[in-house]
């Protein structure tokens, strides 16, 4: 199969991955908020395919998400995909400069920080908007809830890739998914 199919094929499967891990992985955390492991399943991609790979999976799993599930519409779809990259095509890109296992941790943690410094912005920027209240009543909730929201999602998402990712590349590389690793 050409190199390019199985690149589509595998970033497709993680679609379909990532859109089932929000499907049916929403868990309560702080108030209204809830976390979804499929920020997991989108930085893997990243981490195998680049940056790019990562903000097409989010892409495609978001508007998946606001056609079906997401009852926010167009700003939910648009503050998932923000948060999505911000966390995904981060660690992705700083893996990509350094492939090594401190590279992807250092990218993990460095995309777990951006995706907390941009969605407490993005919160306070849009979320008046889908939630019908004033800019200072979110404001209010940034520390409160959005921090303590966003500060563990993200470092679920970076612990759970870390515990996972090996595996995951060992077994797309069993089926030959994934290119083997070159050796340098």
């Amino acid at each position: 199969m050409n190199s390019n199919t199985k690149k589509l094929t595998t970033i497709g499967m993680l679609c379909a991955l990532a859109y089932l891990a929000v499907a049916v992985g929403r868990i309560p955390l702080v108030l209204f908020l809830k976390y979804d492991p499929k920020d997991v399943v989108i930085v893997i991609g990243g981490l195998i395919f680049g940056p790019c790979a990562s903000f097409v999976i989010a892409f495609v799993v978001s508007l998946a998400q606001m056609l079906t599930i997401s009852g926010n519409g167009i700003l939910g779809f648009l503050m998932n995909v923000i948060s999505s990259c911000s966390f995904a095509c981060t660690a992705a890109w700083v893996y990509q400069k350094r492939r090594s296992r401190r590279g992807a941790v250092a990218g993990l943690l460095a995309g777990w920080m951006c995706m907390v410094c941009v969605m407490l912005l993005w919160n306070y920027l849009i979320a008046p908007i889908y939630m019908g209240c004033t800019r200072q009543e979110i404001a209010e909730l940034l520390i409160p809830a959005f921090l303590p929201f966003n500060l563990i999602k993200g470092g679920v998402n970076a612990a759970i890739t870390v515990l996972i990712y090996k595996p995951i590349v060992r077994a797309l590389r069993h089926a030959h998914l994934v290119e083997p690793r070159e050796k340098t």
